[in-house]
């Protein structure tokens, strides 16, 4: 017998299904006649992928395996007992007093009848062509054996299944959680070294403050919608800041260290930075080709940008996309009023700012402020007015270089 896939004991013997068991197809019954609902008159349905529905009569009446011969989840196994109706697409399994039926089901699912179906589009399992696979029958005795043990185990099978769930979903996310923590902490101050050397954050603050007022004086810039244009480090001293920072960093409005260069019509070809084009898993532009004809010029066609921009939108379902432009333009870039756009002054490292507004403390600040219900946004007044902690120029650059170090390393990783 070159057809038998392994040794077995000398108590058992290799039979045919067909010699233990009586397979016999089901019988049609209209559509019509199922209910989805079940009721004290109605009897379970089974079809070729189990329970199908329920019925006013019933074709078998005892406890039995049911294997589907029909579609893509053919050789399935089911049981079924009591009074029920089985259809033509679920084969009945009749055993016999040397053989027990939990034995028999879970024999069934090991040898898995689905690699007999016949490979068309609409898989089908014969039932003479599986009356003829071999099966190992063990003596009845150690068949209950068999079942009691089995049946010992699969609340462990169980248990290891959820556990391993739990795991490969951990690792899938693992490296994405440690974005988060690294920025989270280098926000904080927690992976660099705070140096006696570096210039306090709160100098750094008062040249900013310096160069607003003389643009502002200059009519370079527009003073910004509701903010002062004098920083009080006092004014937030009772703001409800979300973790402490090292004692040479400062806290500041996002609005006081960014601004936009305002708004524009165009009257000549441009490069139209829609909010859907950034690539928000690296971070950039998708492409660099959107050119627009002035006449052409979507409504939201508005915002200045200028290389070292920073976009962040504003409004779902691309809410929280960022990125910094750092791309040579053949035509003027123009951003829709979607973005957020924010110019850095000097003082202020435009790659510190941006892995900041990736912080889970940033995000955090988005969820809670914006509105609306199918279209969440938050529009900039909102968003200027957030709190920024502000480390010294120096400690900006160490804490990029460290960011961008550990999160190449977290790449090799996924």
């Amino acid at each position: 017998m070159d057809e038998l896939p392994f040794e077995i004991p000398e108590s058992w013997v290799w039979v045919r299904l067909g010699d233990i068991f009586n397979l016999q197809a089901g019988k049609f019954i209209s559509a019509s006649e199922i209910y989805s609902e079940n009721d004290d008159d109605l009897y379970p349905c089974y079809g070729g992928n189990g329970l199908r529905g329920f019925v006013r009569q019933y074709n078998r009446n005892g406890a039995f395996p049911l294997i589907g011969r029909q579609g893509a989840l053919c050789g399935n196994i089911n049981f079924a007992q009591g009074k029920f109706y089985a259809t033509e697409h679920a084969v009945v399994v009749e055993t016999f007093a040397n053989v027990s039926v939990k034995w028999a089901i879970y024999f069934l699912i090991q040898i898995n009848l689905n690699q007999y179906a016949t490979a068309t589009a609409q898989p089908g399992l014969s039932v003479n062509k599986i009356n003829l696979v071999y099966i190992p029958l063990p003596p009845l005795n150690e068949q209950h054996r068999i079942v009691t043990k089995i049946e010992e185990l699969l609340p462990f099978i169980d248990q290891y299944d959820q556990k391993e769930q739990a795991l490969t979903a951990l690792n899938k996310n693992f490296p994405e959680q440690l974005k988060k923590s690294i920025l989270q902490a280098a926000i904080q101050g927690k992976l660099t070294e705070q140096l006696d050397t570096d210039e306090p954050a709160i100098e750094l603050v008062k040249r900013i403050q310096a160069e607003k007022l003389r643009l502002i004086s200059e009519k370079k810039l527009k003073k910004p919608k509701g903010q002062s244009t004098v920083f009080d480090p006092d004014n937030l001293q009772n703001e409800n800041v979300p973790f402490e920072i090292p004692e040479n960093w400062v806290w500041v409005r996002l609005g006081d260290i960014v601004f936009n260069t305002g708004q524009k019509t165009p009257n000549k070809k441009f490069f139209y930075i829609d909010v859907g084009l950034i690539d928000n898993k690296n971070h950039k532009l998708s492409q660099i080709e959107n050119i627009i004809d002035p006449e052409n010029a979507p409504s939201r066609a508005r915002k200045l940008v200028k290389n070292g921009s920073i976009l962040y939108s504003t409004v779902r379902p691309y809410l929280q996309n960022v990125c910094i432009i750092d791309e040579e333009f053949k035509y003027e870039p123009i951003a829709s009023t979607a973005f957020a756009v924010m110019n850095v002054f000097s003082g202020v490292y435009n790659k510190f700012l941006f892995y900041y507004l990736l912080s889970p403390a940033f995000t955090d600040f988005v969820n809670q402020e914006m509105i609306g219900v199918a279209y969440p946004a938050i529009n900039d007044e909102k968003l200027f007015n957030f709190i920024v902690p502000l480390p010294p120029l120096t400690e900006q650059y160490r804490i990029v270089e460290k960011i961008e170090l550990l999160l190449k390393q977290i790449d090799h990783l996924s």
